[in-house]
């Protein structure tokens, strides 16, 4: 498995092959958080890829907001589980999701905030 590495602004980094995440935990790591990061209606050629922003960040309820989350991370190539998963909103309505999931390099923690 091979995927681009971000820059630390979150774009993706170019500039040879040591730019690139390759058959280790963090290349799924990686695909998990561009996975997480795409919503819904956002990406022309489907309409329908990507997490649902109405549930993640509207009225939903706590296990809405999990099950769309969860099913994302599962989705994702290279993740066979997810051995720990936590979420919350504060008072700013951010959601807050920490995992640690299990793929086919190792485990890796997965941290994001929506």
């Amino acid at each position: 498995m091979r995927y681009r590495a971000l820059s630390p602004e979150g774009d993706f980094a170019f500039a040879g092959n040591s730019y690139f995440l390759v058959n280790s935990p963090a290349t799924v790591a990686q695909a998990i958080r561009t996975r997480m990061a795409l919503f819904a209606r956002e990406w022309f050629l489907d309409s329908r890829v990507g997490l649902d922003k109405e549930l993640i960040l509207g009225y939903g309820t706590q296990s809405t907001r999990d099950q769309e989350v969860k099913q994302r991370i599962i989705g994702t190539p290279g993740v066979l589980a997810i051995t720990r998963y936590s979420s919350s909103v504060d008072a700013e309505r951010a959601f807050t999701v920490s995992a640690r999931v299990t793929t086919i390099y190792g485990e890796v923690d997965i941290n994001e905030v929506f």
